[in-house]
């Protein structure tokens, strides 16, 4: 009779339930992802593997070799219902032993799909590398899941569902999405930095990343790919974190990135806006803070696609980052690790808005180097490039300052400079259009080819300055003879002027040599002559004595 009153009272409901009737309808992401990883299943199961400290963050075991990502980090996940199956996808792990799946080729073909979510979910499993002799059983089961996800992600021919996306998302995030070093930015090691002498850098964990990196360029690159439902997972935090895997030291991954990034920009145009300004972000970081970044040159081979597929008219946003990004770039002193794909992009931009000329060629000029002779060689390289996209308008406008700033190159004591400059004139639409308005450029550039050809140390300028003298005199031999003629009177001028200035001296010398022993103030230069007051002094000395 008790049995039965006791039988028919509410019982108390257990933990699961009141987790289940919590939401209302947005699960907490954490539930069903670190259910199907099963972190507490490895507690305690084999040395190394440790259960989640938090539901926020992956498992990390107590030897820091091996850690397990939970998938609330995915900022995209949040807020999104997690069927059945995901909740299942990572029974793999339950035993707390790290052992291989079944192939594909061994399920059915209804399995398939259950069991490629599943070895998604092993594979969120990270491994450390900085031990070798670590897990390296592990580590080999992991990285031949990984290749059989590569071919199962190549082979299908169904559209990704929603939780298959969320999955891959979260195993690409575990892998991939990691912070590096902080590099030390003290202002004596930023003026030695040198990329090119670096020896290169090679990330032990590679074996895995390439693997991961292939996996993620695949899925972008899917026919199956839907990208108005892959941009929920695909969002702008994992674009964000994608970008700042380009600091990376290792080549081969930046290589990946730039791959990868520049498909995600081709297939998601919602992105777009937000990845030209998140580049562009990095670029001002790097500009007015650091001066240092790995990724710059895969950055900008990008940005040259992008700037190459731009709409006429150019749009002012499209401008503004010429101006306040590409052109300050020329800045920092490792520019020569990045300059061949910031001229690229520099040059598509004229190619695209020959009125943009202009803005280019003086911003160059604000940024001209005055003591490194190897920037000044590149400059000078760059400049030839956007000089055969001007057109003879854009030109007129600055050939003033950028002759000039030639002038001073044709007599710079450094023979490569010199040389880099007088090769300008074996372009032949440059050389038109010097040559259609010779009457400005002549006479701010014959003082320097003159200098050149009675001085310079450099055999090979000398020969090429003649050859430049040559070209204005066989266009002009009048105007060539009036420069000539003023050159020879300024020269005149300027030594008669030297020789006032010395008898001047003399005499200030002679006043100051002859009052030296008086009392009277007397305005001596500093170099008074020692030779002179000896001699003028020495005389009185023996008479009075």
């Amino acid at each position: 009779m008790i049995k039965q009153i006791l039988g028919k009272l509410p019982r108390k409901p257990s933990k699961s339930s009141q987790n289940d009737s919590n939401g209302d309808g947005g699960v907490n992401g954490n539930s069903s992802l670190n259910s199907s990883l099963g972190p507490n299943s490895l507690n305690n199961s084999k040395p190394g593997f440790a259960s989640s400290k938090s539901s926020n963050s992956g498992s990390r075991l107590n030897n820091g070799t091996l850690i397990s990502y939970s998938s609330s980090s995915n900022k995209s996940n949040q807020g999104k219902n997690t069927s059945p199956l995901a909740s299942q996808a990572g029974h793999t792990l339950a035993s707390g032993v790290y052992e291989a799946l079944p192939s594909f080729r061994d399920v059915p073909s209804s399995e398939k799909q259950s069991l490629f979510l599943r070895k998604l979910s092993m594979c969120c499993v990270v491994f450390y590398f900085s031990d070798p002799s670590k897990n390296l059983k592990e580590k080999d089961i992991k990285r031949q899941t990984l290749l059989e996800l590569v071919d199962y992600i190549s082979s299908v021919t169904s559209k990704f569902n929603e939780v298959t996306m969320q999955e891959i998302t979260r195993m690409v995030a575990a892998n991939l999405f990691r912070t590096f070093p902080s590099p030390s930015h003290d202002s004596k090691l930023l003026e030695m930095y040198d990329l090119e002498e670096e020896e290169p850098a090679m990330d032990p964990a590679w074996p895995h990343l390439q693997i991961v990196y292939e996996f993620l360029l695949r899925f972008v690159a899917s026919p199956e790919t839907d990208a108005k439902l892959a941009k929920r997972y695909i969002d702008h935090s994992f674009v964000l974190k994608l970008l700042d895997l380009f600091d990376s030291d290792d080549q081969r991954e930046r290589d990946y990135l730039k791959t990868i990034l520049h498909r995600i920009y081709g297939k998601f145009m919602v992105h777009r806006p937000f990845i030209r300004k998140a580049i562009n972000n990095i670029f001002y970081r790097f500009i007015f803070e650091t001066e240092k970044h790995n990724g710059i040159a895969e950055l900008l081979e990008i940005l040259g696609s992008i700037i190459n597929g731009f709409a006429l008219p150019l749009k002012e946003e499209h401008k503004l980052f010429l101006v306040r990004a590409l052109i300050p770039l020329h800045k920092p002193k490792c520019v020569s690790t990045y300059h061949q794909q910031l001229s690229y992009c520099i040059t598509q931009f004229v190619e695209k808005d020959f009125k943009l000329a202009d803005t280019v060629i003086r911003g160059l000029l604000k940024y001209w180097p005055v003591t490194n002779s190897s920037k000044e060689v590149m400059f000078l390289g760059e400049l030839e490039e956007v000089l055969e996209a001007t057109q003879a308008a854009e030109f007129q406008r600055c050939m003033v300052p950028l002759f000039r700033q030639i002038g001073r190159c044709l007599n710079s004591s450094h023979f490569q400079v010199a040389e880099r400059a007088l090769f300008l004139w074996n372009n032949d639409h440059i050389r038109n259009l010097i040559t259609q308005n010779r009457k400005v450029i002549l006479p701010i550039i014959f003082p320097a080819l003159e200098r050149n050809t009675r001085g310079h140390w450099n055999q090979a300028v000398q020969s090429l300055t003649l050859n430049v003298r040559k070209i204005f005199s066989d266009a002009d031999q009048s105007l060539f003879d009036e420069c000539l003629a003023r050159f020879q009177e300024d020269e005149a001028k300027e030594k008669e002027m030297l020789k006032k200035r010395e008898l001047t001296w003399k005499r200030l010398e002679d006043v100051a040599a002859s009052t030296a022993v008086s009392n009277e103030a007397v305005l001596v230069s500093r170099f008074v002559s020692s030779i002179a007051i000896a001699t003028s002094t020495s005389p009185k000395a023996t008479a009075g004595s």
